[in-house]
């Protein structure tokens, strides 16, 4: 049996996450099922164009929206990215948003009442090498969150982003990347923090974006990254 969190800022609230079994799905379920939500743990893959519209309606009502996708980075210098490269990384990154938004927002406008949150990356806020195609997807998710935010911002809909880099996650920082000595030293030079941003610490800011305490961030892109990019 979970234990829910004494403030139960998430009481009652339905909220559908994405790829639940990976990036941060496993942590962002455990915590806002702390914070008392019930949670709607999809790990269907969303590249289908009919696979987003299914999972929404399969969830029947959904006041929250976790949007958490993600795929490894590809490393490949700007020259030699591939018309097959380019199409993956925007397929699994950037092609379910508007997908998911179509299904869910209606019935969140609707009811006047609803949370989106995407989990993003901070790559789309500081220029990486060799990371053109997976920053360009991420820019994108980020420009598509503030875009949509102040569309539907009238209809009390909350449209936000957690733009992250160097927060714990089985995705990008494995445990084997996490053992080397190399990216220990990468953590102590480049993050003023001087280490990763734990999952929960993630996870808690992301159930706090998606709670009523959160009711005034419109379109807004949060940087979660030790202070990554702003050294």
């Amino acid at each position: 049996m979970v234990q829910k969190n004494s403030n139960n800022t998430l009481s009652g609230k339905r909220v559908l996450i994405t790829q639940a079994d990976a990036f941060m799905g496993p942590m962002l379920c455990e915590v806002f099922a702390e914070h008392g939500a019930s949670i709607i743990a999809d790990a269907n893959p969303l590249t289908d164009p009919e696979a987003p519209g299914k999972v929404v309606a399969a969830a029947g009502v959904v006041d929250v929206l976790v949007a958490n996708l993600a795929l490894p980075a590809p490393g490949t210098p700007a020259p030699e990215v591939t018309e097959s490269e380019w199409r993956e990384v925007f397929a699994a990154l950037v092609d379910p948003l508007p997908r998911l938004f179509r299904a869910v927002l209606p019935q969140m406008t609707l009811r006047r009442a609803g949370k989106i949150l995407v989990l993003g990356s901070a790559s789309a806020l500081r220029g990486m090498k060799r990371a053109s195609t997976y920053s360009a997807a991420r820019g994108a998710q980020l420009a598509y969150v503030q875009a949509v935010g102040v569309e539907v911002a009238r209809h009390n809909v909350q449209v936000n982003a957690i733009a992250q880099n160097f927060v714990d996650n089985p995705t990008y920082f494995p445990p084997e990347v996490q053992a080397d000595p190399r990216f220990q030293n990468r953590l102590q030079r480049e993050v003023p923090l001087g280490r990763l941003v734990s999952a929960r610490e993630d996870a808690e800011f992301a159930a706090y974006l998606c709670s009523a305490k959160a009711d005034c961030f419109v379109g807004q892109v949060f940087p979660v990254c030790g202070g990554w990019v702003t050294r």
